[in-house]
Parts: C-alpha cells; sequence; structure tokens
C-alpha cells in the first residue's frame, strides 16, 4: 500500500503535546518528556532512547501512556510505523482503564492520524467519530477540547485532501487553525499550525492559485523556524519549490530543495527525504543534468523500497491489532446476548412467579369466600 508522499500528515507528532504540553507540567517526568517533544522533529532516535528509559521503573497508568504516545510520536517521526502503532495501541489499551474523556480523546486521535497516514481512512474516520463522541464530554472553556477540536479538523482535511476534494479539505484546514488560535499557549500549536499551512499550501497548488499557494507554504516555513523544527521547514521548502517548478524555473526550484535535504539528513524521515529525492531529480531532468538525475532518482528508489518494506510490516501488526479488536466485540457482543438472555429467562420467571402468586391467592380467596357463604346460609 502506497502512501501519498506529497500529502503531509505530521500532525500526529504533538500527540504527546496533546496529552501533557496542555496541562501545567510540574513533575520530573513532565518535564523530561516536554523537552524529549522539542527533540523530535530533530533526533527521533534519541528521544527512543529518552522513552524507554522512563518505561523502565515507571508503575503510574497515565505517566505509562504519556510516555507510550512519546515512544509512538518518535517512532512515527522515524516513519518506522510498526513500532509506533504498538506503542499507540499499549497507550489505547492503559487509555481504556482510566474512564478520563481527555486521555481517551488524545490517544484515540493519535490512532486516528496513523491509521490515515497508513491509508486506512475508514479506520480513521471511525476513530475520528469516536473522538467527537469523548470530545462532547470536554466543557468548553478547557484548552484541550481546542486543540483537540483543531486536530480533529485537521486530520478530516488531510483526508478530503487525500480524496483528491482540495476545496472541501481547505474549509476543515481553515476552522483548524480558527480553533489552534483559540488556545491560550499558542507555543503548543506552532508546529501544528506549520502542518497545516503546509496542506493549506497544497490545496492551493492543486486548484491553480500559486499566490495563495506561496503565502501559506511562507506561513508554514517562518513558524517551522521560529520552532526550530527542521522536518517542518524541510517539508514546507519541499511544497515552496513547487511554485518556480511550475514556472520552468527549475535551479530556483532545486535552491528550496538543496535546503530541504540539508535539513533532513539527521532526521531520518523516509517520506520526507523520498519526496525531496524525487522532487530533486526530475529537476535536474528538465535542466539536461543526467548525471545528478541518476544520483538522486536511484536515492529516490531506494528510499521509496525502504519506506514501503516498513508499511507493509506495519500493516500486518494493524491488522493483527483490528483482528483483536474485532474478536474482543464480538466477545462483547457475546456477553451481551447471554446477559439479555438470562434477563429475559430472569424477567419471565419474575413475571409467572408474580402470576402464579396471584392466582395462588385469589383462588384462596375465593375458597374463603365460599366457606363464609356456606356458613351463612347454614346459619
Amino acid at each position: 500500500m502506497k502512501l501519498r508522499i506529497h500529502i503531509f500528515c505530521l500532525l500526529f507528532l504533538l500527540c504527546t503535546i496533546s496529552v501533557s504540553g496542555q496541562e501545567k507540567i510540574d513533575d520530573s517526568l513532565g518535564v523530561i518528556i516536554k523537552k524529549a517533544n522539542q527533540e523530535i522533529y530533530n533526533n527521533p532516535d534519541n528521544v527512543i532512547k529518552i522513552g524507554k528509559k522512563l518505561l523502565e521503573n515507571e508503575k503510574d497508568t497515565k505517566k505509562l501512556i504519556r510516555i507510550y504516545l512519546l515512544l509512538s510520536t518518535a517512532g512515527f517521526a522515524k516513519r518506522d510505523f510498526d513500532k509506533s502503532l504498538q506503542y499507540t495501541y499499549k497507550a489505547r489499551e492503559l487509555a481504556k482503564k482510566t474512564n478520563d474523556p481527555k486521555i481517551q480523546t488524545s490517544v484515540l486521535m493519535t490512532a486516528a492520524v496513523q491509521f490515515q497516514q497508513m491509508d486506512l481512512l475508514s479506520k480513521s474516520i471511525e476513530t475520528l467519530d469516536e473522538v467527537d463522541k469523548y470530545l462532547a464530554e470536554l466543557p468548553e472553556d478547557l484548552s484541550l477540547k481546542h486543540f483537540e477540536t483543531a486536530r480533529s479538523f485537521a486530520l478530516r482535511g488531510m483526508i478530503y485532501k487525500s480524496q483528491a476534494n482540495p476545496e472541501i479539505a481547505l474549509q476543515e484546514f481553515l476552522i483548524a487553525i480558527k480553533n489552534f488560535e483559540k488556545v491560550p499557549d499558542q507555543k503548543t500549536t506552532f508546529y501544528n499550525q506549520s502542518i497545516i499551512y503546509y496542506n493549506i499550501g497544497a490545496c492551493y497548488i492543486t486548484i491553480n492559485e500559486p499566490d495563495e499557494g506561496q503565502k501559506a507554504f511562507q506561513k508554514s516555513i517562518d513558524i517551522a523556524r521560529l520552532i526550530k523544527a527542521n522536518s517542518l521547514e524541510a517539508f514546507a521548502l519541499k511544497g515552496m519549490s513547487e511554485i518556480p517548478k511550475q514556472k520552468h524555473q527549475y535551479q530556483a526550484a532545486l535552491d528550496f530543495l538543496l535546503q530541504a535535504e540539508t535539513l533532513s539528513k539527521n532526521i531520518g524521515d523516509l517520506t520526507l527525504n523520498e519526496g525531496i529525492y524525487k522532487e530533486m531529480a526530475d529537476n535536474y531532468l528538465a535542466m539536461g543534468k543526467q548525471n545528478l538525475y541518476q544520483i538522486y532518482s536511484k536515492k529516490h528508489i531506494e528510499t521509496r523500497l525502504e519506506r514501503e518494506q516498513n508499511e507493509l510490516s506495519s500493516i500486518n501488526h494493524a491488522l493483527d491489532i483490528h483482528n483483536i479488536e474485532s474478536q474482543q466485540k464480538s466477545k462483547d457482543m457475546i456477553t451481551r446476548y447471554h446477559i439479555f438472555i438470562l434477563a429475559t429467562l430472569l424477567s419471565g420467571a419474575f413475571v409467572f412467579g408474580l402470576f402464579f402468586y396471584f392466582v395462588l391467592k385469589i383462588r384462596k380467596r375465593n375458597q374463603r369466600d365460599q366457606e363464609e357463604i356456606k356458613k351463612l346460609f347454614n346459619s
């Protein structure tokens, strides 16, 4: 199953901020996780190392959820979907034990984004519908509600975008931006806003409005530089390169792509690298530079094969999870059916017993009345 490389769906990377960043972090674990989140875009391997170390002695359920989401985010940044999905599944199982709608919302949003990235769109939408139920339980003045509502609209926008509905996608993205602007601590939304502006720019390119697209890409670049998020800036630069490329200004396009390549070197994001290499190969081919075209075409193919291999293993794991969930749902349905049958039998027995009781009572009363009548006649 092939991921659409031109779709920049890294919204998931802020899942841990949605759990811990929207609250005041006053514990040592929170401080560590907050610092680790800042490294996810530039050094995910170090974040994974930190997360695994944190898991060793942690017993608290809510803290474990935060750590698993951190690990899932870092794995996702490396496009190791299999590991990322496994961590998300562990967080989801723990979240079920908390009965906390805030945690349920954040964990389910994480899962919804992963399903979307794997092109399991119906599963993603199903999970988003579940997210909406928990969002409805949150108070209107809660910062987390605005944050997750924004992520939900953004993800739906990405799904519409992947289905070639850029106009509808734009509407969803703009609503997402408005909700992010309602979050008091804007620093926690900059990553997400940079991502959304990238997608807005891509939509404008699709509907042939390059000027609006350029504004959106530049907004994405500015925000990424503000928070020093190299992968976000690299994606936005790759998007910006589309504008001069359409005008046959291939060297100008390559200037953006070369900047993106430099920024992406230590990130390990296969989708990002694959997209950059493909665009560079195309531009070098258009310029007639065969040697450079062959170099970057080879890099593109090698990176694509590596990404597809990762996707295959992650899809297999996703199917395993789906089967487990289906089996659990079947067990729940069977349990509910047995409870229903038992309740029906008990209700029937109660009604029959009540009926039998009244029959006996009436018969006794009739017998008593008959005896009274006989006494009256005898007297």
